[in-house]
Order: C-alpha cells, then sequence, then structure tokens
C-alpha cells in the first residue's frame, strides 16, 4: 500500500478475496516451539489498518472476508493450550483511515486520502481496539507498537527524540488503559528512540542494541534498566515477498540469536505467512534447525543475561549463576585471550571433543584459551565456573 503505492479503494478490494484456507494455529505453535521459541507476536493490525480479528470499531477487518474467522481468537486459543506467551503487535500508523494524522505523517501519502479527520477520534479508536484485545482472548503477555517514527524525522537523522513528534499519542493514557486491564502485560514500542515511561521493554529494530548497522537507531541508546529485545527477518522481509529468496542461512541465524543473547536481549525472529495462511517451507526448515541446536545448547541462552562484556568479532559471552559460556563463533587465532573479572574454578569445552587448554594470569585475571582442536561448524561453546 505505501510502496506500489495503493490507493484505498483499489486496495480495499482485497477484503474481497482475502482468505487463508491454510492457517492452523496449532501447527504455528507447534512450529515456534519446535523452534525453541518462548513466545510468539502476532500483527493484530499493520500499517494498512486492517485488524486481524473480531473487531466492532472497523469494518476493515477479517470477519469481512471470505474467511471470516478470528484469526488472533484461533491463535490466543493456540498459545493458551499449549503454554507459550502470546504478545500482540499493533500498529500506530494508518494508511487506510482518514482520522489517522496523514498530513503530517511520512508514510502513506499516495492512497488517496484528502480529507482529514480528528485525530482525538483515531486516539479513542485505538484505546477502543486495544480494549477488544486485552479483554476477549485471556491473558496477553505484550502489546508492541510499532509506527511512532512516521510522525517523527528520518530515521538517519541524529539528534531528536520524542518531544519532535508532530502529534500528541497520548501516551501515558493508551499505557495507562493496557496496565488497567492486565497489569501483567508487557509494553514495548519500536518508536527507534529512548523507552518512556510505562514501557517495559526496549526494541532494536533489525540490530543488535548499541549498533546501528540498519540507519534505524542513530537516536537510540540502551537502557540498562529495562528488558532488551532485538527483531530480525529470516530473509530481508517483514512480510512475505515470492521474490525475496536471500534467506539467512541457519548459522547466520544461530550467530545472531548467540550475540543478542551476549547483549542482554531476547531475539524476535521474524515469519511473514503466506496468503494462503501458512509458513513458506525455507522459514519453517530454518525455525526447525534453530530448534534442534537450542535442544542440545540452550542452557547456554535461555535464562542468561549478557557477558562481562559485549560480544567481538570472534563470538560473545552469555552467563547464569556461576557459569559463563564463551561462543567462539569465527576463530580468529589458536590463541584466545579475554579479560575475567572472576576467578575461574574450572573450563572445559561443551561440544568440542577435546581437553580444553587454559591458564588465568594471577596479576590480571586476563584467560588464554587455546584453540588447536579442530572445532564446531556453527559455534564452539566454552564453560566457564567462576569461583
Amino acid at each position: 500500500m505505501q510502496n506500489k503505492p495503493y490507493h484505498v479503494k483499489a486496495y480495499g478490494k482485497l477484503q474481497d478475496i482475502f482468505n487463508p484456507v491454510c492457517f492452523d494455529a496449532k501447527e504455528w505453535v507447534k512450529l515456534a516451539k519446535d523452534a525453541g521459541m518462548k513466545y510468539i507476536n502476532l500483527t493484530s493490525r499493520h500499517h494498512d489498518g486492517f485488524s486481524n480479528w473480531n473487531t466492532k470499531y472497523s469494518d476493515w477487518n477479517i470477519m469481512n472476508t471470505p474467511y471470516g474467522k478470528d484469526l488472533v481468537k484461533q491463535l490466543a486459543d493456540e498459545c493458551h493450550r499449549q503454554g507459550i506467551k502470546l504478545v500482540l503487535y499493533y500498529s500506530l500508523i494508518d494508511w487506510y483511515r482518514t482520522d489517522y494524522a496523514h498530513t503530517t505523517g511520512r508514510t502513506g501519502k499516495g492512497t488517496g486520502r484528502t480529507e482529514q479527520g480528528d485525530w482525538n477520534d483515531y486516539i479513542q479508536f485505538m484505546k477502543n481496539q486495544l480494549t477488544e484485545l486485552l479483554t476477549n482472548y485471556g491473558e496477553i503477555a505484550g502489546i508492541w507498537f510499532d509506527g511512532e517514527w512516521d510522525q517523527l524525522p528520518r530515521e538517519n537523522e541524529e539528534g531528536y527524540s520524542h518531544e519532535n513528534s508532530k502529534v500528541d499519542w497520548h501516551f501515558p493514557e493508551i499505557y495507562d488503559l493496557i496496565h488497567t486491564l492486565q497489569p501483567n502485560c508487557m509494553i514495548a514500542n519500536n518508536s527507534h528512540l529512548q523507552a518512556l515511561p510505562g514501557e517495559d521493554y526496549q526494541i532494536f529494530e533489525r540490530d543488535l542494541p548499541s549498533e546501528n548497522t540498519a540507519g534505524y537507531s542513530a537516536n537510540q541508546s540502551v537502557d540498562n534498566a529495562l528488558p532488551l529485545e532485538t527483531c530480525q527477518t529470516i530473509n530481508r522481509s517483514w512480510g512475505y515477498r515470492l521474490s525475496d529468496t536471500t534467506y539467512k542461512s541457519t548459522t547466520e541465524l544461530i550467530h545472531f540469536l548467540v550475540r543478542a543473547a551476549g547483549y542482554n536481549a531476547n531475539l524476535l525472529l521474524n515469519v511473514g505467512p503466506m496468503a494462503t495462511g501458512q509458513i513458506d517451507d525455507e522459514s519453517a526448515k530454518r525455525l526447525r534447525e534453530m530448534g534442534q541446536w537450542l535442544s542440545v545448547h540452550g542452557e547456554t541462552i535461555y535464562g542468561t543475561q549478557g557477558g562481562h562484556i559485549k560480544p567481538q568479532p570472534w563470538g560473545a559471552i552469555t552467563q547464569k549463576g556461576n557459569k559463563r559460556y564463551v561462543h567462539i563463533l569465527a576463530k580468529q587465532d589458536d590463541i584466545l585471550t579475554i579479560p575475567f573479572p572472576d576467578n575461574i574454578e574450572s573450563a572445559k569445552w561443551l561440544n568440542v571433543n577435546a581437553d580444553l587448554k587454559w591458564t588465568q594470569d594471577e596479576n590480571t585475571n586476563d584467560v588464554t584459551f587455546t584453540l588447536d582442536s579442530p572445532l564446531d561448524p556453527v559455534n564452539s561453546i566454552i564453560e566457564v565456573t567462576v569461583k
């Protein structure tokens, strides 16, 4: 709708043909669990404004398609049955409605809207929809907002903040509403800026915390007081795109997961389902392979915190209790020296069939590992026990 762009009236015709007949909530949740995931983040409503649930506040929703079934309810019910948390992505942008501030927004300029409705009506519309989502679908683990950036300068322009927004998003009211309806529901805002009061974790888009390779984080530094999450795609696209065959390898995805954990962040790995409601085979294959790796090495990722040094070109460190896990992702030399704040009691390979040679300098506490054995092709892990 944005990139073509499609006019609202033309795009609206899709409602008459959208029919994801192969959608199977049980299959989706099973795949997520097979991948080692602990929560699912479903797009309840994206920038085109289309609602994937039975909302009474807009006719532009999935109940008025040939499919005619509530996707959010199906997935919520299955997540509750299988014991996996459900987060709901909710777009702040709307390329369809006229009461969204499209005249000041950066996107949605080509959708043919000429009337400008009342912004306060739009805020109330979002509150009404969020109330539905947090009232009718059982426990929701989080609301994941996206789109504040539409009313801000471009991401790669440094030196601006939330105060530069061209509209008042009424975030305090919206956040209070969410926490009132479900006190345990976590709030995140993919603003590409610092977290606001009321937000429970901080998001980094297509990048690891403190990095800006994707160009979205010029005005975003790490808030160490909050849990962190980085979101990334399996290929290059968020939605399903038939022409996008640039899939990251399973090894690349595992490395990104490990580095995210080394930065003290969760990884939200995106899947763009096909219009049939199915997840494509290439994505599913990589998800299952990641799950196989995690079924063996998950202790080095789940429940850990980032290491005492940030990820390095050679790899990353995660830690839990008195264990430090040194993940060697790219061997650079036969010797690896790492500063350690603690005295080491023992160190061993977890997945390399060899005795580990190591020494710790009594004066500096630096630890030197000898890497003269054939290493694991994906990730060679050293388990260090500190005193």
